[in-house]
């Protein structure tokens, strides 16, 4: 931190130092510039730049499975669907998973049942992505948010909660008077 200072002076510290003279802040008044090796100053970048455009690109993907068998109580199946729903809200793709287990192989229409009730009760926030299929003993469901619709709820959920807050500051309890008996 020199301050500021002439550019022919900056070169020269530059020199000195056997560092190159980088314009960092063109668009600041007056800009800003460091000492440093451009070189090493541009991988950085990069870096940075790479990082950024894989964070933002990939929805990661979870997976949730509807137990070890066809064998789960409905309670169980709400649980498991609204941990997907969180997924889905905080912007993750989600694979349904069923199992089949010894007999159930037999009743795949059931696992086609369920996996429709699971699309039904998510088609306010996801899409399908892939549709239910089997491989093996697995039957598997791939959603993903619905950006628009997901958007759209959490602005109904935030302004419902600035009303709540609203209503609890107008309907606050006044302050009661001190009634404690005195010595």
């Amino acid at each position: 931190m020199v301050g500021v200072v002439d550019v022919p002076e900056a070169l020269q510290l530059a020199q000195q130092a056997g560092l190159d003279l980088v314009e960092v802040s063109p668009e600041a008044d007056p800009p800003v510039c460091r000492i440093l090796d451009f070189g090493k100053y541009r991988y950085e970048q990069s870096k940075k730049e790479k990082s950024n455009r894989a964070k933002s690109k990939t929805a990661e993907m979870k997976e949730v499975r509807l137990g070890r068998s066809m064998k789960i109580d409905p309670h169980d199946i709400g649980i498991r669907m609204a941990q997907a729903r969180k997924f889905l809200m905080d912007g993750h793709k989600v694979q349904i998973v069923q199992n089949f287990r010894g007999r159930e192989m037999l009743h795949k229409e059931r696992g086609n049942e369920r996996m429709a009730s699971v699309i039904e009760n998510l088609a306010d926030i996801s899409k399908v992505d892939m549709p239910p299929r089997m491989a093996g003993r697995r039957m598997t469901l791939i959603l993903s948010p619905d950006k628009s619709k997901v958007d759209r709820i959490k602005a109904a959920q935030a302004q419902a909660k600035a009303a709540a807050e609203a209503q609890a500051k107008t309907e606050a309890p006044e302050e009661m008077p001190d009634t404690s008996p005195v010595d």
